[in-house]
C-alpha cells in the first residue's frame, strides 16, 4: 500500500497542490491520500479537524480510494513530517512551492526545499496553477556514470509504479557521436535492469546547453513529470534556484519529483 502524505495549511498554494495530489490518486485502488496540517496553538484544533473534514469529502468525492488525516500542535514541521513519514511508512510527500503573499512564499518554498533537503523519501514539488493531465510520461536525465551507485531506483520505481508511466532516461552530451561508447551501453544495460518494471526509452541528446535540451524534451515528449536527484544538500537548493527548475515550475506546470541518492 502506497501511502502518500500531503501537507496542507489551507492556503492557496496547499490547497492547489492537494487536489492536484487527489486527481492524481482518484481510482489507485493500492494508494492513501494522508493530509497533515502542523496547528499553532489548542484554539487551532477544531477549525483545523473541520477544514480537514471537508478536504477528505472532497478527495473522496475525485474518486481517492483511502483518505486519512493527522494533525498535531506545535514542533518543527519538517521534524514532525520526518516521523510521520516514518511512523506511516510513507512513499511519497507532495507540496506546492510558492504561496499566496510573498511572505507565504518564502514560508512554504523554504518549507518544500527543506524536506528534499531532509532526504527522507521521494518529494514531489507541484508549481502554480498546475493542471493534472495524467502522468503517463516521465522523464529523468542522467550523466550515465556508475549509474547503479548514484541512482535511488528503488524510491523512483516505487513512486512510478503507482501510475504505471514510460519512462524517458535522458542524456545530453555535447561529444555524443554516431554511436555509443562501450561504457555507456553498459550503463543503459544497468538502467534497463533497474527498472525492469517500468516501460522505458532510451535517448542521447548531442546539444551544448543542457537546459535547452530538456526544455525541448519536456515539449517534444509530452513529458508530465521530471525526475531529479539532488547530490546533496547545497546542490539540492542551488538545483531549485537554477534559472531551468524555476521555468519548469512556475511556467511549464510539471511537478518535479525530487529523490536522493
Amino acid at each position: 500500500m502506497h501511502r502518500v502524505i500531503i501537507p496542507v495549511d489551507f492556503s492557496e498554494t496547499s490547497l492547489n497542490a492537494a487536489r492536484f495530489t487527489a486527481r492524481m490518486l482518484a481510482g489507485k485502488k493500492d494508494a492513501v491520500a494522508l493530509l497533515y496540517n502542523n496547528y499553532e496553538s489548542e484554539g487551532d484544533h477544531d477549525v483545523v479537524v473541520g477544514y480537514q473534514e471537508s478536504l477528505k469529502k472532497e478527495f473522496l468525492a475525485n474518486g481517492v480510494e483511502s483518505v486519512e488525516y493527522e494533525n498535531e500542535m506545535g514542533g518543527d514541521l519538517i521534524e514532525n513530517i520526518a516521523r510521520l513519514a516514518h511512523t506511516s511508512r510513507a512513499t511519497l510527500i507532495v507540496m506546492g512551492i510558492t504561496g499566496k503573499s510573498e511572505v507565504r512564499q518564502a514560508m512554504f518554498g523554504s518549507n518544500t526545499l527543506k524536506l528534499v533537503d531532509k532526504n527522507l523519501l521521494p518529494v514531489m514539488i507541484i508549481p502554480p496553477d498546475a493542471v493534472y493531465k495524467g502522468i503517463n510520461n516521465v522523464v529523468f536525465t542522467s550523466d550515465f556514470k556508475d549509474v547503479e551507485a548514484t541512482t535511488p531506483a528503488a524510491l523512483i520505481s516505487s513512486v512510478l509504479e503507482i501510475f504505471n508511466p514510460m519512462l524517458h532516461i535522458v542524456n545530453v552530451n555535447k561529444e555524443h557521436y554516431v554511436s555509443l561508447t562501450e561504457e555507456i551501453e553498459k550503463e543503459k544495460a544497468i538502467f534497463r535492469e533497474m527498472f525492469k518494471a517500468l516501460k522505458t526509452e532510451f535517448y542521447f541528446l548531442t546539444m551544448n546547453d543542457f537546459y535547452e535540451a530538456v526544455d525541448n524534451f519536456v515539449k517534444d515528449y509530452n513529458i508530465d513529470v521530471l525526475v531529479t536527484i539532488p547530490k546533496h544538500q547545497s546542490n539540492a537548493v542551488s538545483l531549485f534556484k537554477s534559472t531551468h527548475t524555476k521555468r519548469l515550475a512556475y511556467h511549464s506546470r510539471i511537478p518535479i519529483l525530487a529523490a536522493h541518492e
